[in-house]
């Protein structure tokens, strides 16, 4: 399995993105997506997650309502993200975890990340 994360770049605040991860391989209803993002000098975080047996998303609270996770057919995870904040600048990552229970960061395929601003 292989990622490839694209969509990110400047922004002001309040405005909006949308991030694509295009997911090569077999890919499985027992598997989960998801987004992590890691700020500068900061650990990487944990964004939104979306299984693929059609179970329920997850998001962090600091994007709750205002980001949205989503994946088609084409095998692309998405990552809406409106009302943006300077707070959300980061690289973001792409990563699939082969389960559908999945603790943490402890996914087992990760993109390479693309780097979203946002100026105040």
């Amino acid at each position: 399995v292989q990622l490839q994360a694209s969509g990110g770049g400047l922004v002001q605040a309040g405005g909006s993105l949308r991030l694509s991860c295009v997911v090569s391989g077999r890919i499985f209803t027992t598997y989960t997506m998801a987004w992590f993002r890691q700020a500068p000098g900061k650990e990487r975080e944990f964004v939104a997650r979306i299984p693929l047996n059609g179970g329920s998303t997850r998001y962090a609270d600091s994007v709750k309502g205002r980001f949205t996770i989503s994946w088609d057919n084409a095998q692309i995870v998405w990552l809406q993200m409106n009302s943006l904040l300077p707070e959300d600048t980061a690289v973001y990552y792409c990563a699939v975890a082969r389960r559908l229970m999945v603790w943490g960061s402890n996914y087992d395929y990760w993109g390479q990340g693309t780097l979203v601003t946002v100026s105040s």
